[in-house]
């Protein structure tokens, strides 16, 4: 390299750390300076972001961001949400543009590292399949051989479904398209034989946009681990861990039986967890320079993890996915918050 070169470089890599910098630290004074937290969703998956008939957004990654803003304000209602296509999403988060991103976003290596990414909680363990029309009566994944499939770019999929590809030996055509709505259409419209996307993903598009999802499977091929997560940048740590520690205590009020319909109740209970969980005991809102009774609000007004699941994609929604991996590790799943002490 030529000295002018390296000089180039290292000014270039001191206002990419400048940059950095100055957002460090800095995230929670300016929401609660703004009165509002800035959440990046997804413009529209039904289940997990998605504004409703009256335009009341709603979804497992939605109520995400309203425990943060109950965390924050005690009032879950105090959220922007800001939304985002799979290409603009990472940068909306690294130019500040949003607080938190909140977009069944998977957690990978590279994001975590190289795009400036901290990874807070996997929200929903999911992974990567296959939908076709129910009358091409395929039962396998490994019978698409030299099918046409249809897959949004700018995402972890479009490199998974050639891994798969590559790894079986077999011949594909890939329809690569921008946006989500347009990926479903050209499904439904027929333009490819099959669409791959998350699990989860594929089950909304069946259960909310297509005419008759008897006419659609899913088949049973899981090919990738898609740990999907809320982010926020590098270099922030108290925001980080109000985060993070926002969505542990849905968690932690599953295990402990902690509703919002019992929490109330739960002010009185003997159980030390509980106590601090929900704020009778003190010190765990001092830590995260919060109010004590954070978890408290955020059980009150959004639940605990079981109900936020249930009414978004469990069985009280259309989508009625099972919990599977999404159950508490006390029930053989792997959702589990550390110690509340």
């Amino acid at each position: 390299m030529k000295p002018l070169s390296r000089i180039a470089a290292v000014a270039g890599m001191a206002l990419v750390g400048g940059i950095s910098s100055a957002f460090a630290g800095d995230t929670f004074d300016a929401v609660k300076e703004r009165g509002e937290v800035i959440c990046g969703v997804h413009t529209g998956l039904y289940g997990f972001g998605a504004p409703d008939e009256k335009g009341n957004w709603t979804g497992l990654d939605i109520d995400m961001c309203r425990a943060v803003a109950d965390a924050v304000f005690g009032d879950a209602t105090k959220v922007k949400y800001v939304p985002l296509s799979a290409q603009a999403r990472l940068t909306a988060l690294q130019s500040g543009e949003v607080d938190i991103l909140s977009r069944n976003t998977t957690w990978t290596l590279s994001r975590d590292t190289a795009n400036g990414l901290n990874f807070t909680v996997t929200t929903y363990y999911d992974g990567q399949g296959f939908m076709v029309k129910k009358d091409l009566d395929l039962k396998s994944a490994l019978e698409l051989e030299g099918a046409t499939i249809c897959v949004q770019t700018g995402t972890t999929t479009e490199v998974n479904l050639a891994d798969y590809f590559r790894a079986n030996n077999m011949k594909f055509t890939p329809v690569t398209i921008e946006k989500y709505e347009e990926v479903t259409a050209a499904y439904l419209s027929g333009r490819c034989d099959a669409i791959t996307s998350d699990a989860s993903q594929l089950a909304a598009i069946r259960a909310n946009d297509t005419p008759d999802p008897a006419d659609h499977v899913i088949l049973p091929e899981i090919i990738s681990k898609e740990p999907l997560a809320p982010a926020v940048r590098h270099g922030d740590d108290q925001w980080f861990d109000i985060v993070r520690w926002s969505i542990f205590a849905t968690m932690e009020a599953e295990e402990k039986g902690v509703t919002s319909a019992n929490v109330e109740e739960a002010k009185k209970s003997t159980d030390p967890t509980v106590q601090r969980l929900v704020g009778a005991t003190p010190g765990m809102g001092a830590n995260l320079g919060l109010d004590e009774a954070w978890a408290f609000n955020i059980i009150k007004q959004v639940g605990n993890y079981g109900e936020i699941y249930e009414r978004n994609v469990g069985m009280d929604s259309k989508l009625e996915l099972p919990r599977g991996l999404n159950a508490m590790w006390t029930k053989g799943g792997l959702m589990y918050s550390p110690a509340f002490r």
